[in-house]
């Protein structure tokens, strides 16, 4: 299972490193509310990919990914929730306090996460062929979906921090307006695109 896990992780890597959805959601809460709210986005997409790997393991995610429909209607929540996100943005007005965005940022990570029916096809087609022969799947997509979890949490952590210490040199003047714009036009078009696409 070592070598397994080594040979996974390059996999993870790329998965995190990968602009997409988390990426977005980071850089607009850490510009819109610091640090901290990135790190809660961060937690809740982290536990969107372990129930994934739960999923994986008790065959729910096979079900999704097999499921025209079933794939359809995810694709189109995570999109909805993606253009919804983007368009709160884009009618901003700046920095936002940090309790109330707080409470949102744990659960914006989560329904992203959970949402993304593409996680599904992930679990399924890449961790069958990282799973030794006779191993138990459960602790196996666990131990997998673990490491990206990992990955994800050193990577959004460094994340998170640049553009927190970046928001501060904005905060007075309008860039940092610009810039929660620009993460709100980045949401729209990744949901549009999400919703467009095919399988």
């Amino acid at each position: 299972m070592t070598r397994t896990l080594i040979a996974f992780v390059p996999v993870a890597a790329l998965l995190s490193l990968a602009p997409g959805p988390a990426t977005a959601l980071v850089v607009r809460n850490a510009a819109r509310a610091g640090r901290r709210d990135a790190l809660l986005t961060t937690v809740g997409n982290s536990l969107g990919v372990l129930a994934w790997g739960c999923f994986a393991a008790l065959g729910i995610a096979a079900v999704v990914a097999a499921s025209a429909e079933a794939f359809t209607v995810m694709k189109l929540i995570g999109a909805a929730f993606l253009i919804y996100l983007g368009v709160q943005s884009l009618r901003g007005r700046g920095v936002l306090p940090r309790t109330p965005l707080s409470r949102s940022a744990l659960r914006d990570g989560l329904v992203t996460s959970i949402a993304n029916p593409k996680l599904a096809a992930f679990f399924v087609a890449l961790f069958p062929q990282f799973v030794p022969r006779g191993a138990p799947v459960l602790p196996s997509a666990l131990l997998m979906a673990g490491t990206i979890v990992a990955v994800d949490l050193v990577w959004y952590s460094l994340l998170a921090y640049l553009v927190a210490r970046a928001r501060r040199a904005f905060v007075e003047g309008p860039w940092l307006r610009r810039f929660e714009r620009l993460t709100g036009a980045v949401l729209v078009g990744l949901g549009v695109r999400l919703a467009l696409e095919r399988r």
